[in-house]
């Protein structure tokens, strides 16, 4: 490629899931972080029940106008009958050299559009379709983590054929009297509960199962400092400095709330000032469990640190944020990487993984003719 050629990028965002208007966030800074002098953009919507919008569409609904009413406009003009109605709109701009996915959550983080973008034959930003499917999932990333030898909270899976079989005091006497409940595939804090009742812990049961057919229940650390590492990179990743969240006193956690809607009452501190040797531990650790998860791209791991300074792994988040307050880029700015360079780095990463993937030799061996068959 001319090395004055742009780059035409392809930014998707929106999507079926819960964290659809944090997506529509993410990608208005992303897009005014890009250098247009490096960059054609192209924006693809995928609206909230999981149609792509053409370009020109979704132009206009991140320029303000009313997406439902551009949504309903747009995909009337689609035959559903075709099987292939919802993705149709993606061949609108048909020479993007690069997807740039930012779909929190449902379909964007758990391998599906991954999965698309690699039968498109496109380089994408991000981890490939394993590593975004085992890190969406809670139970997965647990058990990954355990086998690398990295430190996560103690939890017991309950589905629903098994979730007659627990209560909470059986839970409680395992886990401690104070129990998390969480969904094993959502992600921002949706439908996660703090239990210390029985009448807490079946209304959390119910509700969690509205959003999964899995839920974690996990023991919850004591008056915990959660803290967030930033890793960038393919083979050879670099995590960040290390960022602090304090919520609110009378807050159980960090809520979808107090991320999206109203954070004027949670602190930040980045870069953290916590002991070297904690800050070491916690480096290793996000690099191991990037490495576990066979990552690429880009992840935030955000850690849960006890009284007595013991780290867990709480999350592992494979698209995070880029939201005004999201803390992803914020610790690479604080490490001495610009937002612009960020995305910059992103793209180049798509790439050079782009290229190892496309050195992988298929071996076909052919059968013979079919009447030529061995009986």
């Amino acid at each position: 490629m001319e090395n004055n050629k742009k780059l035409h990028v392809g930014l998707i965002f929106g999507g079926n899931s819960s964290e659809h208007d944090v997506s529509k966030r993410s990608a208005h800074n992303i897009y005014d972080a890009m250098d247009k002098d490096k960059y054609d953009v192209s924006l693809f919507l995928m609206t909230k029940n999981g149609y792509f919008l053409g370009t020109k569409a979704s132009t206009r609904v991140f320029n303000g106008e009313p997406e439902d009413d551009v949504a309903r406009q747009e995909i009337a003009k689609l035959d559903k009958s075709n099987p292939l109605a919802p993705i149709l709109n993606l061949s609108e701009d048909s020479n993007i050299d690069v997807f740039f996915p930012i779909i929190h959550g449902n379909l964007g983080e758990d391998g599906t559009i991954q999965g698309l973008l690699r039968l498109l034959n496109k380089p994408y930003v991000g981890s490939g379709v394993l590593g975004s499917a085992m890190s969406f999932d809670k139970d997965i990333t647990k058990k990954i983590l355990k086998l690398a030898g990295v430190a996560t909270t103690r939890y017991e899976l309950l589905t629903p054929l098994t979730v007659e079989k627990y209560s909470y005091d059986s839970l409680s006497a395992e886990l401690g009297k104070i129990l998390f409940v969480k969904p094993a595939n959502q992600g921002s804090s949706v439908g996660i509960h703090k239990v210390e009742t029985s009448g807490d812990y079946d209304e959390a049961i119910r509700d969690a199962f509205r959003y999964d057919n899995k839920v974690l229940v996990e023991e919850a650390i004591e008056g915990p400092e959660e803290l967030e590492i930033s890793v960038l990179g393919n083979h050879h990743p670099i995590a960040s400095k290390v960022g602090s969240i304090k919520v609110p006193a009378d807050d159980a956690f960090y809520t979808y709330d107090n991320k999206f809607v109203d954070a004027s009452q949670v602190k930040f501190d980045v870069p953290v000032d916590i002991p070297e040797a904690l800050s070491k531990e916690l480096t290793k650790m996000a690099l191991d469990s990037y490495r576990a998860l066979g990552l690429k791209g880009m992840a935030r791991i955000d850690f849960l640190v006890s009284q007595d300074s013991e780290p867990y792994v709480s999350e592992v988040n494979t698209l995070p944020g880029f939201t005004n307050i999201s803390l992803y880029p914020q610790l690479f700015a604080a490490s001495g990487i610009s937002y612009r360079e960020l995305i910059d780095r992103l793209i180049q990463l798509a790439n050079e993984e782009y290229e190892r993937q496309s050195k992988i030799l298929y071996d076909f061996k052919p059968l013979p003719p079919r009447d030529q068959d061995v009986k």
